[in-house]
């Protein structure tokens, strides 16, 4: 979608700049003064000088202005196909090529904070905030907040976490990232019975969510009872799994019956 949205952008200014161009240039040249039509008046050829070196200038000034967006899309479209394949190094300079580049871009910085995260520099991420609810007009979309909210429990400010998770559990209830990273939260805080409660209300949208599923087997055994924490996993029978989420289910019925 970004390429698309990119390529789009880039050709329109393209063309708008060629336009306005070619218009500038008829405009000056129909240009009348006093005197014949072979020889126009003098003041009128300095006229038609200075304006035809200013539309050169803006040309030229344009033509940079194209040439350093299309520079910041490619290193953007290199950002996204080095996270795709782990790249994470690649990943974090190409998106910050394209920031330094376009740096009013609310893409470019998405990626950047995307390559962030991935190397593991969650208090950068943070840093980043003011810039992202500028671009965004104060308003940050569910991927960018759960970001926000990841780095903060990464870095164990959960009271940071909750009215971040909060926030988006009350714009959409059908939204299962932020009821996992509550209940995680909660667990961390060893507040075990509010993460009881979190994990069963996601798991009654989304009873095959496979870290609440986890995350509430492991809040009982915490809470010290091993055998429940083995009933939440057997439960998971009901629903349809991948054959390596069953087998993690295995492995941890085995480690809670220890």
């Amino acid at each position: 979608m970004l390429k698309l949205r990119f390529i789009f952008s880039e050709t329109l200014l393209t063309l708008g700049l060629l336009f306005l161009g070619l218009v500038a240039v008829k405009a000056t040249g129909g240009l009348r003064a006093r005197g014949s039509a072979k020889e126009p008046g003098r003041g009128l050829v300095w006229v038609r000088g200075f304006l035809h070196t200013t539309i050169l200038v803006l040309v030229v000034l344009g033509a940079r202005g194209l040439a350093v967006g299309l520079a910041a899309g490619i290193h953007a479209w290199e950002s996204e196909d080095d996270i795709t394949a782990n790249r994470v190094d690649l990943a974090y300079s190409n998106a910050l090529r394209a920031v330094e580049l376009r740096p009013g871009e609310l893409d470019y910085w998405k990626d950047l904070s995307a390559s962030k995260f991935r190397i593991g520099q969650f208090a950068s991420v943070l840093k980043d905030k003011p810039v992202f609810q500028a671009l965004s007009g104060g308003k940050l979309n569910d991927e960018t907040m759960m970001r926000f909210a990841y780095c903060h429990y990464y870095l164990g400010e959960y009271d940071q976490v909750l009215p971040m998770t909060e926030e988006l559990i009350r714009s959409n209830h059908f939204f299962a990232a932020p009821y996992v990273l509550e209940g995680m939260t909660y667990t961390a805080q060893r507040k075990f019975t509010q993460a009881e409660q979190t994990y069963l209300a996601v798991l009654q949208v989304f009873p095959s969510q496979e870290s609440a599923v986890e995350g509430l087997a492991h809040v009982h055994y915490l809470m010290g009872h091993p055998e429940t924490a083995q009933k939440v996993l057997d439960e998971t029978t009901k629903f349809p799994f991948a054959p390596p989420s069953r087998q993690r289910f295995e492995d941890l019925k085995a480690f809670y019956a220890q």
